[in-house]
């Protein structure tokens, strides 16, 4: 199955996106939403609701991007009980892509990962390719979104073979200390954001809730990239709304974590000196019409409103130059929903512009 950027779409949405390079601020003053271009559709997969894409550089240069896909027939909410990550391939991180393999399903067992691994983040660290996901341990809604936890898999390289880190794959839990904010969170721990500190250590960011209380995003800390993992006690981001999604990353000294902001249906960008202390949010990308055209926009279907989520950011010589994300509409009227990809001009992530809630 091959997945292709329309070339009359590809065309359109660069004559018509306010966001040419020509026109976008000087790099100075941009704030990260006005950096964004959007190319267009990176992964529309028949049959299948696409989701959150992460993309990784290969070995011999060509791009390759982790998928997380489930049936168009399961309905959208199958996210939780049918998603699988594939790997598709590019020779250039727009694109096109084409479908390669199917890199991770469920186990089907009594196990942390029985069902629906999703929202794969893939890095490369030293020599390794890594790959961190969720899964659930099944039953019914309730109790698959409460057992969310966190899994990692390494390989030498995109193609694989890739190989579960310690016993089954699993790299951190809900905590087991009744002081740390995440104990006894309603939705497990989930949606993980991997950085490799300037200080050595690794930061592995994850979304959680307690109950009575919105999503929030919080850090376990650990020497040794497969851990272990030790929770900081207290909650990082100070948001009032629901966030998730986070992606995290060094730019100009600066340690970013990129999130949505579900309310808004639009994104923050939350910035920190030691990646634990960040300061109030600034905007990180906005709404759809925003990027896309109008006339892309009316022929789509809304699958799940007319947003991006899950962003997922490609750094190429320590520098972010794409994002990806999740499309809740199909730009090009197909039934289930897509991911697409948008350049990151120079700029500085630093700015006085803050996102409101």
């Amino acid at each position: 199955m091959t997945n292709y950027l329309v070339g009359a779409l590809f065309c359109l949405s660069l004559s018509l996106t306010a966001a040419s390079a020509t026109e976008l601020p000087d790099p100075g003053q941009r704030v990260w939403s006005d950096r964004l271009e959007f190319v267009g559709v990176a992964v529309e997969e028949p049959g299948y609701h696409v989701w959150g894409s992460s993309a990784v550089i290969g070995l011999e240069g060509k791009t390759h991007l982790f998928v997380s896909r489930w049936p168009i027939t399961a309905g959208f909410g199958a996210w939780l009980t049918d998603c699988e990550v594939a790997r598709y391939i590019g020779d250039r991180p727009e694109g096109p892509f084409t479908f390669c393999e199917v890199v991770l399903k469920g186990s089907g067992r009594e196990t942390w990962d029985r069902g629906s691994p999703h929202n794969p983040t893939v890095h490369k660290v030293g020599d390794q390719y890594v790959l961190l996901y969720i899964a659930n341990q099944g039953g019914n809604k309730k109790q698959r979104v409460a057992s969310q936890r966190i899994g990692m898999v390494v390989a030498d390289r995109p193609e694989g073979p890739w190989k579960k880190v310690g016993a089954d794959g699993l790299i951190l839990s809900i905590p087991e200390e009744p002081t740390v904010w995440s104990y006894g969170s309603t939705v497990g721990v989930n949606n993980p954001a991997l950085l490799l500190h300037p200080d050595g250590r690794f930061f592995l960011y994850y979304k959680a809730m307690k109950l009575g209380d919105v999503r929030r995003m919080g850090v376990a800390v650990a020497d040794n990239l497969e851990g272990p993992y030790v929770f900081h006690k207290d909650p990082l981001t100070s948001n009032r709304s629901e966030i998730e999604d986070g992606y995290a990353f060094v730019e100009n000294g600066t340690i970013c974590l990129l999130t949505t902001n579900n309310h808004a249906g639009t994104g923050y960008l939350w910035t920190s000196e030691d990646g634990i202390h960040f300061d109030e949010p600034l905007v990180g990308f906005e709404k759809i019409e925003k990027y896309v055209s109008p006339d892309l926009l009316k022929d789509a279907t809304t699958h799940r409103g007319k947003k991006f989520e899950r962003p997922q950011v490609l750094l190429q010589n320590g520098k972010p130059t794409h994002l990806y994300v999740a499309s809740g509409v199909n730009l090009r009227g197909g039934r289930g929903t897509c991911s697409c990809v948008l350049r990151v001009h120079e700029g500085s992530s630093r700015s006085n512009v803050r996102s409101g809630e």
